[in-house]
C-alpha cells in the first residue's frame, strides 16, 4: 500500500513539472509572438531619434534644436517603457506571488500592443477604478492580458471599442477585470470548448503571427485557476465577447502555477450572454 502512495506521489510531482514547464514554453510562446510587433516599434522609435537628430545637426538654431531634442527625449522613453514592459514578460521570476496592482500591468500590456492596436483601428476605452493590490504572479497574469488583448483585436478585423475595466467585487473580496470587445463573437455551441487544450476558433495565425494554436485560452484558465481565481466568458455571435478575470485578495494556499488540479470547479461553464 505504502508503495502505491509513493507511485502516486511520484506521478503528481512528474505532472506538476510537467505543467511549470508548459507554463514556462506557453509564456515563451507568447514572447515570440511579441516579437515582430515589439521589434517594428523599436524601428519606428530609432527612425524617428535618427530624424530629429538630423534635424537639430541641420538646424543651428536654438528653437529647432529644442524641439528635436524634446522629441528625441520623448522617443526614447517610449524606447524604455517597451524595454521594461518586455524585461517584465521575460523575466524568469519564482513561482511566487507579490501584491501587485493590476493596472500597472495592464498598461504594460497595452504598451506592448499599442501600435498594433492603432493599426487595425481599435479604439480603447479604459474603466480603471483604485483597487487594492493583488497577490499574483506578474509574469502568469501579464500573459493572460496580453492573450485576451490579441483575441479581442482579432475578433474586430475591421476595427472597434475595446472596452477595459478593473473594479472590487460588491463583497470587497475579490478583484474583477474585464476585456470587452465588440466583434464577431463566439457561436453558441463553441463557447462550452474555448478552455480546451488545442480547440481553437481560428484557422492559424494571423499576419502579425499571433493565435491559432489552442493553447492561448487553456494556458489562461490553467494561470487563472493557479491563482485561486476564476475566468468567466460572455459571447454572442455578432456582438462581441466578454471575458472577466476575478482574483482573490486574500489566497489560502499556494499551489505551484502548473497546478490546476482542485480547482476545476471553480471555473463556470461559459454563460451565453450579450456584452453589457
Amino acid at each position: 500500500m505504502s508503495g502505491l502512495r509513493e507511485e502516486l506521489e511520484q506521478v503528481r510531482r512528474e505532472k506538476e513539472q510537467l505543467e511549470n514547464q508548459l507554463a514556462c514554453l506557453q509564456r515563451s510562446a507568447t514572447l515570440g509572438e511579441l516579437l515582430g510587433t515589439t521589434t517594428h516599434e523599436f524601428n519606428n522609435v530609432l527612425m524617428t531619434i535618427m530624424n530629429y537628430a538630423k534635424l537639430g545637426l541641420r538646424n543651428k538654431d536654438e528653437a529647432s534644436r529644442d524641439k528635436a531634442l524634446g522629441k528625441i527625449l520623448a522617443a526614447s522613453e517610449r524606447a524604455a517603457k517597451i524595454t521594461h514592459s518586455v524585461l517584465g514578460m521575460a523575466r524568469n521570476r519564482k513561482d511566487g506571488f507579490e501584491p501587485t496592482q493590476l493596472a500597472e500591468l495592464l498598461q504594460e500590456s497595452l504598451l506592448l500592443l499599442e501600435r498594433e492596436l492603432q493599426r487595425y483601428r481599435v479604439h480603447v476605452e479604459l474603466e480603471l477604478e483604485s483597487v487594492p493590490d493583488v497577490p499574483v504572479n506578474g509574469n502568469q497574469i501579464q500573459q493572460v492580458l496580453v492573450n485576451l488583448l490579441v483575441n479581442a483585436r482579432q475578433a474586430m478585423p475591421d476595427g472597434g471599442r475595446l472596452v477595459i475595466r478593473i473594479r472590487p467585487d460588491r463583497e470587497g473580496r475579490h478583484v474583477e477585470l474585464s476585456v470587452r470587445d465588440y466583434g464577431v463573437g463566439i457561436a453558441q455551441d463553441k463557447l462550452p470548448r474555448i478552455f480546451e487544450p488545442y480547440y481553437s476558433t481560428k484557422s492559424g495565425p494571423d499576419a502579425t503571427g499571433k493565435g491559432g494554436t489552442g493553447l492561448g485560452l487553456a494556458a489562461c484558465r490553467q494561470i487563472i485557476q493557479a491563482h485561486q481565481g476564476v475566468i468567466r466568458v460572455e459571447s454572442a455571435v455578432g456582438k462581441g465577447t466578454c471575458f472577466t478575470l476575478r482574483l482573490p485578495l486574500q489566497r489560502t494556499v499556494a499551489p505551484a502555477l502548473g497546478a490546476a488540479s482542485g480547482w476545476e470547479a471553480a471555473v463556470p461553464v461559459p454563460a451565453v450572454e450579450g456584452p453589457r
